[in-house]
């Protein structure tokens, strides 16, 4: 989830700085609504709004904003259109606010493969119980758009095909790889899916998005992988070849079964402020997998998955940190290493080689 190749990174902003925020929406009382819920707190200013990518072409160059929230359905020129002119122009950390129906699911992966940093979904109902229910996660991923450094961490080229050959039975059979990600996680767990061959262990997978957005995403992976990709059910077995979603809005956890283990997706409470969270999946795993397990943490704002990766590392799991070279956003990774769970830190580059090592050794 970067921008284009040759991109220029974005400026710091001063240590304190409030966050300047802009917000593009065609709807007078959306916009609105986003000002009342971005302005709740102190550290961050709403310096401008725009109903359409026109008028706020011309505002930007004025106002100099940190961050932009982006509507992807508007008249005229459409959000995606938009997107792909300032990334190409003037590339700067936009978080996408996409209604929760298909052509909005469909249309947010797209903006964030042409370098969104992240989606919320548009609040929706009495604005009354949406404040404090949408606020919190809206505000953290505006929050964490203006620490992004745009260009610093460069999308990798497409493999030319993924990597093939044997893997010992063992792994295959009793084996199985988590992974979790949060902001700028979509493109990170995209570039290391791609590059694993077909007769891999299961693989389990969180990924910070809200409902409905999670199938598209794991439909999307689908087609452009040799592993079979999809959102998980309650239930589901796992099986090597396979990669499973957890659905957003639910929380996704690993049992052991017979000859091998089985998800669980349930109406959790949020853990972190997260549903799905990392460290619900990762804790499972600790107990389900033992030293049969591999952890991975990516990119992503705030400390989800450091405590199930250190628990995932107390009980013998190999455990993988994506470096701070390559995150868009190094908190996630940064915390668990901090807190000790972290085996090895790698580009995001190497991690799947990696991975395939690991899976090839009986």
């Amino acid at each position: 989830m970067g921008p284009p190749p040759g991109a220029s990174p974005s400026p710091l902003r001063p240590p304190g700085a409030k966050v300047r925020a802009f917000v593009i929406d065609d709807s007078a009382v959306m916009r609105q609504l986003l000002c009342a819920i971005l302005s709740e707190e102190d550290d961050i200013e709403v310096v401008g709004t725009a109903p359409d990518p026109y008028v706020a072409r011309e505002k930007i160059k004025r106002l100099h904003p940190d961050v932009l929230t982006l509507d992807v359905e508007m008249p005229g020129m459409d959000g995606l259109k938009f997107l792909e002119n300032l990334m190409r122009l003037r590339p700067m950390p936009v978080v996408m606010v996409s209604s929760l129906t298909s052509q909005g699911a469909s249309a947010t992966l797209r903006a964030l493969e042409l370098g969104a940093v992240d989606v919320v979904a548009k609040p929706q109902g009495d604005p009354r119980t949406t404040i404090p229910t949408v606020g919190a996660e809206l505000r953290a991923k505006v929050r964490a758009a203006a620490q992004v450094q745009l260009g610093r961490a460069p999308r990798l080229p497409p493999p030319q095909s993924p990597a093939s050959g044997a893997l010992a039975a063992g792994r295959r059979e009793h084996g199985l790889i988590a992974i979790g990600a949060s902001t700028g996680g979509t493109q990170a767990i995209g570039d290391i899916l791609q590059r694993l061959p077909e007769n891999m262990p299961p693989i389990v997978v969180v990924q910070h998005m809200p409902p409905r957005f999670t199938a598209y995403f794991a439909e999307r992976l689908n087609a452009q992988c040799v592993l079979e990709v999809r959102e998980a059910g309650d239930g589901d077995r796992l099986q090597p070849g396979m990669a499973l979603i957890a659905p957003g809005g639910r929380q996704m956890d690993v049992t052991r079964a017979a000859n091998g283990y089985r998800v669980r997706v349930y109406d959790g409470e949020p853990v972190n402020l997260h549903r799905p969270s990392v460290d619900v999946l990762f804790g499972s795993v600790a107990a389900a997998a033992g030293f049969h397990g591999v952890g991975v943490i990516l990119t992503g704002m705030g400390g989800d998955g450091a405590r199930g990766l250190w628990a995932m590392r107390r009980n013998g799991a190999l455990t993988i940190a994506q470096d701070e070279s390559t995150s868009l956003v190094f908190g996630m990774p940064e915390r668990a290493i901090r807190e000790g769970g972290v085996c090895e830190v790698l580009p995001l580059d190497r991690i799947a080689e990696r991975l395939i090592a690991w899976a090839s050794r009986d």
